[in-house]
């Protein structure tokens, strides 16, 4: 009976997903020690603390770049993926918008790199050259999202975690060459540029599918269609551009208040935490988000919240709690002695990303249904409450402060969700 179930649930297709899943998401934290005990060692938490400040800022771009479609964009193609004519409008419209918008963003980069890199690294940095280089690499960036999100919308999940895998590789190589000969410099050019380079295995894949350069015409382009996106810029501006912001603020006031290394050991912390968040992350966007952009009822709705509450988040909350006791061993394997500081992080980190990871499926029905109001309404209060605690416990508690407010922000916002979605959810 046993081997039975066993093999009923090896056929599902969650069970599939979330094994090739974990193959990839094993290679990218394996990956990640790597390329975080090279920075650990060839830049320490001062370095560690730069590269932070522009994955903040990176995000701010990416969103604004793609101006927040990329929900959007695997919603309609789920709908549309049998209508032929329908999908190559849907490809042309945002490629030649995205496209358009990266141009004309690469352009002020270049334009004002001195401005940016005051902006992001502070008066006492001079990493101009750097934005000039993100100028470059922006709109092949812009495109491979697109890409992705097209052959995630048309259900070939293997082919997005098979261009993950190849591009995580490239990113280890790459980080490890330029981080070695140019440091603090190196380490900024491994955010920038592996993305970028993915382009190449994205359009290689996407053309397997579809052929993507002959599905663009100008003719085919559809106003209509980016009305119909436009809530999920909106969406997208709140999460992706006002939150890196905040972060980017908090950042700077830990810098100014406890110092650059204080900061250091909070992005390490938030470095370990996207690691064990990839996961999660991955499956939501791969598995459970077009299936609730597909289901139209509120008992579909809720057999999907519920089929996640009881696979995926007992066996993250149980690999959280190997990870609060293994932190010491983490954190000496991950980066050097200089970073010890941070075991002190991991309690209040862990407790905020287990609500975070409870909270986030709901967040993506936000997605799924359009729910643009309702979104930035809880995003403005989880933003707000994210500010305002990290500001005040960072004066009584000091770096420690951050990670309760992170923990309180994610109660806050987990409670706000339940409380909306709680005809759907029961």
């Amino acid at each position: 009976m046993k081997v039975k179930f066993i093999k009923s649930i090896s056929r599902t297709p969650l069970f599939k997903v979330s094994s090739l899943n974990s193959i990839s998401v094993l290679l990218k934290i394996g990956i990640g020690l790597i390329t975080s005990k090279v920075i650990a060692i060839f830049i320490g938490p001062s370095g560690m603390a730069l590269a932070g400040n522009l994955r903040n800022f990176m995000t701010s771009i990416e969103s604004v770049a793609t101006l927040g479609f990329q929900n959007g964009i695997v919603k309609y193609i789920v709908n549309n993926k049998d209508n032929e004519i329908e999908l190559k409008k849907i490809i042309s419209t945002v490629f030649l918008s995205l496209l358009t918008v990266s141009l004309v963003l690469s352009l002020g980069l270049a334009t004002f790199s001195v401005y940016w890199s005051d902006v992001v690294f502070g008066i006492n940095f001079e990493y101009s050259d750097i934005f000039l280089i993100l100028a470059l690499a922006l709109p092949w960036y812009i495109v491979t999202i697109l890409l992705l999100a097209i052959i995630n919308g048309l259900g070939k999940f293997r082919n997005v975690i098979f261009s993950n895998i190849i591009g995580n590789l490239i990113g280890l190589l790459f980080s490890v060459i330029v981080v070695w000969h140019y440091k603090t410099f190196g380490a900024l050019l491994a955010i920038i540029i592996p993305p970028a380079l993915l382009f190449f295995v994205a359009f290689y894949y996407i053309n397997k599918d579809l052929h993507f350069i002959s599905t663009i015409s100008f003719r085919l382009f559809d106003f209509q269609i980016l009305k119909n996106l436009s809530s999920y810029s909106l969406m997208a501006f709140v999460s992706s551009v006002l939150g890196p912001l905040v972060f980017l603020s908090i950042r700077h006031s830990i810098i100014r208040n406890l110092g650059i290394e204080s900061a250091g050991y909070w992005e390490a912390m938030n470095r370990i935490s996207s690691y064990y968040l990839m996961f999660i992350s991955s499956i939501l966007t791969l598995y459970f988000f077009p299936r609730l952009a597909f289901a139209e009822t509120k008992k579909a709705t809720r057999s999907i919240f519920w089929s996640y509450y009881k696979t995926i988040l007992p066996i993250f909350t149980f690999g959280l709690l190997l990870i609060y006791f293994f932190r010491y061993i983490i954190v000496k394997l991950l980066f050097t002695d200089a970073f010890l500081p941070v075991t002190a992080l991991f309690f209040w980190q862990l407790m905020g990303d287990t609500l975070k990871a409870a909270s986030l499926i709901l967040g993506y029905q936000f997605f799924a249904k359009k729910l643009t109001v309702a979104f930035i309404i809880a995003e403005l209060i989880s933003l707000s409450v994210m500010f305002v605690s990290s500001n005040y416990l960072i004066g009584l508690f000091q770096i420690e402060g951050i990670v309760m407010a992170h923990t309180i922000t994610y109660f806050i916002y987990l409670t706000v969700l339940v409380l909306y979605f709680r005809k759907t959810l029961f």
